[in-house]
């Protein structure tokens, strides 16, 4: 089982000072996971050593870069159980992904009167594009509540599929709450009213196993930057059966397998969706970083987050005057949401950050569940797999200046 301080060792960007005798606390996970070496290397033998566009050309660089692009696509794939690579598009994050198949499944299958089924905890990633598209074409959208412990619920969804959806979407584990969702059951019940479904993995893949022939999902979205690896590139799983039948969603090169003057030919899975010269380097550390956590382990990192997580909201217990907003340990991951009577959260984070403390204030991207516990923002300390009790010591420790200095 590897120790965190080993994991730490691998990561260079935390052994910094943000000042002079500041040394750096990372709590900020949940909006991007810092790199490591494994991956920073990685990415720098690509553009040192094999730089080249690839399926296009036939020299030596351009093979081994497509290979290596293609290669970590393969390990993408056995990452989240796909059946095929082919199964695996790339994105830029998990935005897009989202919009890829709202703007191409949407456009060509939902009409007029339709009902989408989304979450009031989503991200604005799984709201936005369904607010566009449901404007666009006269589509329905429907929420599952979120109750007073922080769960969805799922009584309330049962009623709601009445409606007969076309799509039900949804984040596996709040940003916010870090509610981690019954992602198996809500598919179930959505495909038994025939819907398909689509799951936001933005918070999820990157921290406990997530197989998607297990759970039986249509789509999952999720990004690179969030699991160790870099910004720039995230990825859109469906099933090929669904994906065959989908329009492209860009055009240009290599999404085509014939050009006409009037007319294309669209390439085939996973090429149609991938247009334009992609981000190389980026897949090609996408997959140093699949590496970086399979090596841990999904299992143990799981493990140590909700030990880690358990251990921050007893130790913040301890301060006076901090609201939590997320259910109990045993259904969230590793995030802490909380507000501190009579200070902005603004100001937490800003007094913070003189301590070396990251962490990150406002509505996280989540605006209507802020509005539905009529708060304006929150501070949120994440974790992740090199999160340590100590830097959770300082944190509690700097919290307690922000009391003293507010009064």
């Amino acid at each position: 089982m590897p120790l965190v301080e080993e994991i730490r060792r691998q990561f260079p960007i935390l052994h910094r000072q943000v000042r002079k005798g500041v040394p750096l606390v990372y709590l900020d996970s949940a909006a991007t996971s810092q790199k490591p070496l494994q991956v920073i290397e990685t990415m720098q033998r690509f553009y040192q050593l094999m730089n080249a566009n690839i399926h296009r050309g036939v020299h030596t660089l351009a093979e081994e870069a497509t290979a290596a692009y293609e290669k970590a696509r393969d390990k993408v794939a056995s990452f989240i159980g796909a059946t095929s690579s082919n199964e695996v598009i790339y994105t830029r994050n998990t935005t897009e992904a989202i919009n890829l198949v709202a703007n191409s499944w949407g456009r060509k299958f939902l009409h007029p009167g339709d009902v989408i089924i989304l979450t009031e905890m989503e991200h604005h990633s799984n709201l936005v594009p369904w607010q566009m598209l449901a404007s666009e074409k006269g589509l329905r959208l429907e929420f599952i509540p979120v109750r007073e412990d922080f769960l969805l619920d799922l009584d309330a969804y049962r009623q709601l599929l009445d409606l007969r959806p076309k799509l039900v979407a949804f984040t596996h584990m709040s940003n916010v709450l870090g509610t981690i969702n019954p992602a198996k059951e809500i598919i179930r019940l959505a495909h038994e009213v025939g819907a398909l479904t689509l799951v936001d993995g933005a918070q999820s893949v990157p921290h406990f196993p997530v197989n998607v022939q297990d759970l039986d999902a249509d789509f999952v979205a999720f990004s690179a930057h969030k699991m160790c690896g870099p910004t720039g590139i995230g990825i859109l799983y469906g099933k090929q059966e669904i994906l065959d039948k989908m329009p492209p969603f860009l055009g240009g090169g290599d999404m085509i397998k014939k050009v006409y003057l009037r007319d294309f030919v669209p390439n085939s899975l996973p090429h149609k969706f991938e247009a334009g010269t992609p981000a190389i380097a980026e897949a090609i550390g996408l997959g140093a970083a699949v590496d970086f956590l399979q090596e841990v382990g999904m299992d143990w990192i799981h493990t140590h987050e909700q030990e880690i997580t358990a251990y921050a909201l007893e130790r913040l217990s301890e301060v006076p005057g901090l609201k939590f907003f997320g259910p109990e340990v045993r259904y969230k991951g590793g995030v802490i949401s909380f507000t501190m009577q009579g200070v902005h959260p603004h100001d937490v984070a800003q007094i913070l950050d003189r301590e070396g403390i990251a962490v990150r204030a406002g509505h996280h991207c989540a605006m209507p569940l802020h509005d539905k516990f009529h708060i304006p923002a929150t501070t949120r300390a994440s974790f992740y797999l090199y999160s340590s009790k100590e830097e959770v010591d300082k944190l509690v420790a700097g919290l307690e200046k922000v009391l003293s200095l507010f009064g």
